[in-house]
């Protein structure tokens, strides 16, 4: 299973794997228009993390015993074969348990729509997580584990 590594000692707050996340999942998948047409509605996955001269970005960790799964009431936090934690907005109800058992507090709840939207999926559709392949000082990377 993939896995994405922070190393603070790398990173230097320069928020573009945020960025670069937005995004991704935003609707038009352009960095311009994205932040022209839906500021204010983008949420990205990952946050950088900020204490005095230390940043780090911070995802969701695909927990082995994963504690938004095991609380979901209605089975929108599931779990794939590969370990992979994903979120199925379709069956979310906005109850937000999972935001409340998150022990990284990485779960956000999608204001504009009542749902849980901000939820690191590994970016599965592609070779490379967004926040990985545009990190210029390779603060983050991606390992097997």
């Amino acid at each position: 299973m993939k896995k994405i590594v922070a190393k603070e000692e790398y990173c230097m707050g320069c928020r573009l794997c945020e960025v670069y996340c937005a995004t991704k999942n935003s609707k038009s998948k352009d960095i311009i228009k994205t932040f022209k047409s839906e500021a204010g509605k983008l949420l990205s996955a990952i946050f950088v993390e900020e204490k005095e001269h230390i940043t780090f970005a911070i995802q969701c960790r695909h927990c082995e015993d994963a504690p938004c799964v095991y609380s979901c009431l209605t089975g929108a936090m599931y779990k794939t074969d590969k370990g992979v934690v994903l979120h199925n907005k379709e069956k979310c109800v906005g109850c937000w348990m999972c935001i409340m058992v998150c022990p990284f507090g990485v779960i956000k709840p999608d204001l504009n729509i009542k749902k849980i939207a901000s939820k690191c999926d590994l970016c599965l559709d592609k070779e490379v997580p967004a926040c990985v392949e545009n990190c210029p000082n390779e603060a983050l990377v991606i390992i097997n584990k």
